[in-house]
């Protein structure tokens, strides 16, 4: 999320939704903290490791500690 156009993004926490209309709710709802310009959800799916593959991105919620 970031709070003006010239920011940059920023990591601000997660959501578990079924779907991506509902994941889009409940970022908004959860992380409303601040007046955002643009808010992003993506699925974990979409993120890549670089240097680890096995964490943190392809480990199911189950499975993270």
């Amino acid at each position: 999320a970031r709070q003006k156009r010239e920011d940059r993004f920023e990591h601000v926490g997660t959501v578990q939704a079924p779907g991506a209309e509902l994941a889009r709710v409940y970022a908004w709802q959860t992380y409303d903290e601040a007046k955002w310009f643009e808010m992003i959800v993506a699925p974990r799916s979409a993120f890549h490791g670089v240097n680890r593959e096995e964490a943190p991105f392809t480990l199911s919620p189950a499975e993270i500690p």
